[in-house]
């Protein structure tokens, strides 16, 4: 069920708290152990929370929206008293307050029973890390789930969480919801507050203050929306967050939505199965009356990649005393030219979505890749883009490939469209363009078949 069915039915006494929680623990219980997804969890805590929740149902008190929904966080979010790691002894500690986003989730009722693995300090296209190991994907335990929320899109995918809430600095949320067939929503660039995610060991500033961003992962669009009014907007603490209205959801229609396409990236090899589901789905959206071009803005490219990357290592490097940034890059100087560099390309974007509701391309170059596969790095830059100039992007299922390996797609709109993206997604999955959520096989995780 989606985490806003199972909110639904407690509420209505159809099911309680406890036999959520326990039927989620236990098929953690029966696949976590072949995918390595869930770290840190907090049964006994969760249980009790859980009867809490049912005597609150019976007392008729007013209840959150996620009352008595058990769910995971990814791994470097504060939960009080849970161990957070960020998959690193560097950050290895046990939260006394939780971040603002687990604080919102758990006045919303949800029970936040353990957190999802990661790769150290989110920074791979993989989830492994020294304290807890590597996560497999659930439709192919021989592949990655991707990184850095790799552990939140496998236990999506594998039916061990109803929800998440990953990060997305370049493409974290977006890459393993493709490789694992799940859903996930890169949110505008201060969307959602920062603060309690990734805190850094030092009494100091944080370091990444542009770029990145907190975003849901779900099986359901419905539950990305449910997800996103919760966690979204100001919270007197991180002073970044403006007061921008979510809106609310219209439901669209194929004919009149205006897309641009795109197959591939300037200079990227993407893969044809990739490539193929783009040009599937602007065909029928084509046939069904909408407005489809295969367009892209007139900007340079390789400059845009190139000050992606300066940007990024600069912002997580610069506190680092062992970081081999240049000098120039710890000056003032240079990182306000670069802010005003990043400016002209998102006003090129900006300036490029007024003809379109949104950019339809491949998330990445591949689906999911061996484990030991090294080299993948050019991955992050069908995707990276949306995070220099601060655009929402979602990545929804698509479809498989020969392999039967999830495949997903990418839009990607103009700053603050978030929920016009659900709605042109939820417009192609109406249209049978898009096949929703598919649940991986049991004998892909480890049981019979």
């Amino acid at each position: 069920m989606t985490a806003g069915e199972l909110a639904g039915r407690i509420r209505q006494g159809e099911l309680t708290a406890v036999e959520v929680l326990e039927a989620h623990l236990e098929r953690i219980a029966k696949y976590d152990p072949g995918l390595n997804a869930v770290v840190s969890l907090d049964a006994d805590r969760a249980r009790e929370q859980a009867a809490a929740a049912d005597e609150a149902v019976r007392r008729k008190e007013v209840l959150g929206p996620l009352h008595g929904v058990p769910m995971t966080l990814k791994d470097g979010h504060d939960v009080a008293g849970m161990r957070t790691t960020a998959g690193t002894p560097v950050l290895d500690r046990v939260p006394e307050r939780d971040g603002t986003v687990a604080a919102r989730l758990r006045a919303a009722g949800a029970i936040i029973m353990g957190h999802t693995n990661v790769p150290p300090w989110w920074m791979d296209y993989k989830s492994e890390n020294p304290i807890f190991g590597r996560t497999s994907n659930p439709w192919d335990t021989t592949r990655t789930p991707g990184g850095s929320s790799g552990g939140a899109a496998a236990a999506l995918a594998a039916g061990l969480t109803p929800l998440e809430i990953g990060s997305d600095l370049a493409g974290s949320i977006r890459l393993p919801a493709h490789f694992c067939g799940v859903y996930g929503l890169k949110t505008t660039e201060h969307r959602v507050s920062l603060h309690g995610c990734l805190t850094p060991p030092f009494d100091g500033p944080r370091p990444v203050r542009i770029m990145g961003t907190i975003g849901p992962m779900a099986r359901d669009l419905d539950d990305l929306e449910l997800a996103l009014s919760i966690i979204a907007g100001p919270d007197g603490v991180d002073g970044d967050i403006p007061p921008v209205p979510l809106g609310t959801r219209r439901r669209r229609e194929l004919a009149g939505l205006r897309l641009a396409v795109a197959p591939a990236l300037p200079g990227m090899d993407v893969r044809k199965p990739l490539r193929d589901q783009v040009e599937r789905i602007a065909a029928a959206a084509s046939d069904a009356g909408a407005q489809v071009e295969e367009r892209l803005p007139g900007i340079d490219w390789s400059a845009m990649n190139e000050l992606f990357g300066a940007l990024l290592f600069t912002i997580t490097g610069i506190f680092d005393p062992a970081s081999e940034l240049p000098a120039e890059r710890r000056t003032l100087g240079w990182y306000l030219t670069a802010l005003a560099e990043r400016d002209r390309f998102t006003a090129a974007w900006e300036a490029f979505f007024d003809g379109f509701d949104a950019l339809l391309l491949p998330p990445a170059l591949s689906t999911a890749f061996a484990h030991e596969a090294t080299g993948y790095d050019p991955e992050g830059q069908m995707l990276a883009f949306a995070n220099l100039t601060g655009q929402p992007g979602l990545v929804a299922p698509a479809g498989f490939d020969a392999d039967g390996l999830p495949v997903g797609v990418q839009l990607v709109g103009p700053r603050w469209a978030e929920l016009t993206l659900l709605d042109i997604a939820d417009a192609l999955e109406r249209g049978d363009v898009l096949p929703g959520f598919r649940e991986p096989p049991n004998y892909a995780l480890g049981g019979e078949r």
